[in-house]
């Protein structure tokens, strides 16, 4: 890409990332007023792609294209979504997170990873295209959802309207992985993470009720000590770990790029399983994250005041279900563990884990063929996702649904996303649009 081509798409980044297109649960919350702006601006920055491709709306402001090809028998989809998740006014900024300011070569500002960079990656990949009149050899699809960090209906009813046309997409590919240095301890090579499953979500409240009263005069085990008793015994009480085949096939690939120390227990991952899943607990939260069911308490409220003793108290447990797996297991855990029927257990929302997508398949060799051409210092590789997007639903659709957001990410950068200091370097950017542009050119 020219110079003077990628100046303009980074000014494509900032100009979508300064609108503030926040998220939340409460549809009444939700400033519609940022999100038709948002829709009228990428119109404006992306008129050829405006111009010829089909557009359905989905949901209140989800966008769902149609690109058509010189065959329909296998369609694309390729995927982003448009909103992000609020800012914490307290936190250490070190540039305003919707100023998309350019500093140490790099777009700072919420949205820039998730996911208005692979959005606006996919655009200018496409407008590029279509105005040198590049026609792909399948249709496209291009399904932008407008609440995927709520978990709002936008991807299910993109998947309503496939459904409806008779579209059963070949393979889908969505934001989750990416060419990720510092990945894994012992591993110098970045490593090109491609989800070929995600973690269920399922959320629970833990709730208490009591007589409450004056803090003067407490009771042994209300609700607040009670409550706290429940959130010990499952913070003390995790699921079983195992390596599920995602995680050993991306061991094995990582092998040869490994500290001679680590390379014979990659190499032989199979084999050695009970091995390295104790291992992968052992060293850190992350690692033992990818061996395991997690159980994270996320919100906590109990009294409105100091001196009062809480009638109610509750906590909210955010779960990630690892493959293997499955919502009445976890509920089954949950109950054993706290083991006290006067705390309460409501399911608010669940997901099973994702089917795994096929590894030894045209569809990933594409996707990894097109990593290798990109980022050739990459290894391209499966994993299983910790996080949940958009994608999970399509697999209703699907049976090759990928998780790849085509950055390079540093780990500070990975964990600025859903943080603060979110940031997406300039050239990577460009690499990303690259990678899009290389990948639809190579669809057969």
């Amino acid at each position: 890409m020219a110079a003077e081509d990628s100046d303009r798409a980074v000014a494509k980044l900032q100009a979508l990332v300064r609108i503030a297109t926040v998220s939340h649960r409460d549809p009444a919350l939700v400033d519609t007023a940022a999100f038709d702006e948002f829709l009228a601006e990428l119109a404006r920055q992306f008129p050829v792609l405006h111009d010829r491709l089909e557009l359905t709306r989905v949901d209140t402001h989800g966008l769902l294209f149609r690109w058509a090809g010189a065959s329909h028998e296998r369609p694309v989809v390729l995927m982003a979504h448009l909103d992000v998740v609020p800012t914490d006014d307290g936190a250490p900024w070190q540039h305003p997170p919707y100023g998309a300011e350019i500093h140490d070569g790099a777009v700072w500002g919420r949205g820039t990873l998730d996911d208005k960079g692979p959005l606006v990656a996919i655009c200018e990949a496409t407008e590029a295209l279509l105005e040198r009149g590049f026609t792909p050899a399948q249709d496209v699809w291009l399904s932008f959802g407008c609440n995927e960090e709520v978990s709002g209906p936008a991807a299910r009813l993109a998947v309503e309207e496939l459904t409806r046309r008779g579209v059963q997409p070949w393979f889908v590919v969505d934001e989750g992985g990416a060419i990720a240095a510092e990945a894994f301890p012992g591993v110098a090579a970045p490593i090109g993470v491609v989800g070929v499953t995600e973690k269920g979500v399922t959320s629970l409240e833990l709730r208490v009720e009591g007589r409450g009263g004056h803090a003067s005069t407490p009771v042994r085990m209300g609700p607040t000590a009670r409550l706290a008793r429940a959130i010990t015994r499952l913070d003390r009480s995790p699921m079983p770990s195992s390596v599920p085949a995602p995680t050993v096939e991306l061991l094995r690939r990582m092998a040869p790029h490994a500290s001679w120390a680590l390379r014979p227990l990659m190499a032989n991952a199979d084999r050695l399983r009970p091995v390295l899943t104790k291992a992968l607990v052992v060293a850190g939260p992350e690692s033992a994250a990818m061996t395991r069911t997690t159980f994270a308490v996320t919100t906590l409220s109990g009294s409105p005041a100091l001196n009062v003793i809480a009638s109610t108290a509750r906590a909210g447990v955010n779960i990630r279900i690892m493959v293997g797996d499955t919502v009445a297991e976890v509920l089954a855990h949950v109950r054993k563990v706290v083991a006290d029927d006067q705390v309460e257990i409501d399911v608010i929302e669940q997901h099973e884990p994702s089917p795994v997508s096929p590894v030894d398949d045209e569809a990933f060799r594409l996707i990894e063929s097109t990593i290798s051409e990109v980022f050739p210092d990459a290894v391209p590789a499966p994993y299983v996702m910790m996080a949940a997007t958009d994608s999970r639903f399509f697999t209703s659709i699907c049976d090759r649904v990928y998780r790849f957001a085509p950055f390079r990410m540093t780990k500070a950068q990975r964990e600025s996303i859903h943080s603060y200091d979110e940031h997406l370097g300039v050239a990577a950017f460009v690499d990303g649009v690259h990678w899009y542009r290389r990948l639809i050119e190579r669809i057969p």
